[in-house]
């Protein structure tokens, strides 16, 4: 079987519940962003929501993104560790449910789990605990996969640890190595601030194609108009995809800016935006849509996304939606 994606990122469960901003300051979090937190903190949240209803999926960004891209009928396959306990067996049972090939091996240890805090405004607090997915290796990547792929695709989270890290970085080079193009997403300010010179050198070297947001892109250029970050980092990186939320996107490609409009929609959950808006353009991009197109129907998924609690569609795109979304 060939691949449009094959990602490289963690395998985790992630955990939604609806919260109001009185539990967030009680936790003592920030608002917003993604804290990574200890075996102990993450059982302390599960118990506050204990009588919370919850919705559990497999899940970590690059997992999100993969599944995405099956969603739209294309074909993924992933690299992501899971533990040998109960969530593990739903995850792997959950992301092959969903269509996407995962055939790394479970170890001894729990998987982790992201819990993710949504509030009123609809900006969602994630709480991560990498448990066994951190130990993804080298040796977890198959090159017979990565042959068969038009694209990898790295989450930047791998980077927050050596071991998967190190994943990664091999991913990338089998990808070059075997003439397979390479997509990055920085995944969050926090991981620019620690990894800001390696990113740069990825950006500047073997990545084909970077996702980033705003906040992030501004954060790696030090520039603050949006069309000023996607041009300075279009001069290291063959393709751009910037995202704006509501306002859409900017794509750079072959040197020149493609606005992507905004989808108006009444946000409930942001949860998974940027995860489906990469599957959109990744799926785009390599079943022959243009840029502009695949940049449209990424803008579409995202919007369906952020209109629904949870990172995961109830119904797949058929043929004849995207086909309507591009008339």
């Amino acid at each position: 079987m060939e691949y449009d994606v094959y990602g490289v990122g963690n395998a985790l469960v992630d955990i939604q519940a609806q919260v109001n901003d009185q539990c967030i300051q009680e936790l003592g979090l920030e608002k917003g962003i993604m804290t990574l937190v200890d075996e102990d903190f993450q059982q302390r949240v599960l118990k506050r929501l204990d009588k919370e209803p919850i919705n559990r999926c497999a899940g970590g960004s690059a997992a999100n993104t993969v599944i995405g891209v099956a969603n739209f009928g294309g074909k993924a396959a992933y690299a992501g560790k899971v533990g040998r306990d109960e969530l593990g067996e739903f995850c792997l049972r959950d992301m092959r449910r969903m269509g996407v090939m995962i055939e790394v091996a479970p170890e001894e240890g729990q998987t982790g789990t992201c819990v993710v805090l949504i509030t009123e405004d609809a900006q969602r607090t994630m709480l991560t605990h990498l448990g066994i997915s951190s130990s993804l290796s080298p040796g977890d990547i198959d090159v017979h996969k990565i042959r068969k792929a038009k694209y990898v695709y790295i989450e930047g989270y791998l980077f927050s640890s050596e071991g998967s890290k190190a994943a990664a970085l091999r991913a990338i080079e089998l990808a070059k190595d075997n003439d397979v193009k390479v997509a990055l997403t920085v995944s969050d300010p926090f991981l620019i601030n620690l990894c800001r010179d390696e990113f740069w050198r990825l950006i500047e070297g073997p990545v084909d194609l970077l996702f980033c947001n705003l906040q992030e892109a501004r954060s790696l250029t030090g520039k603050d108009a949006p069309i000023d970050c996607a041009h300075e980092i279009h001069q290291h990186s063959e393709n751009v995809a910037l995202t704006l939320g509501p306002d859409g996107s900017i794509l750079m490609h072959g040197g020149q800016a493609i606005p992507i409009e905004g989808v108006p929609v009444d946000a409930i959950d942001t949860t998974g935006a940027g995860d489906m808006y990469a599957a959109g353009l990744l799926f785009g991009i390599t079943n022959n849509l243009s840029w502009q197109q695949a940049g449209h129907l990424a803008s579409h998924a995202a919007a369906r996304i952020v209109s629904q609690l949870g990172a995961r569609l109830p119904n797949r795109f058929t043929e004849q939606e995207i086909q309507l979304l591009l008339s």
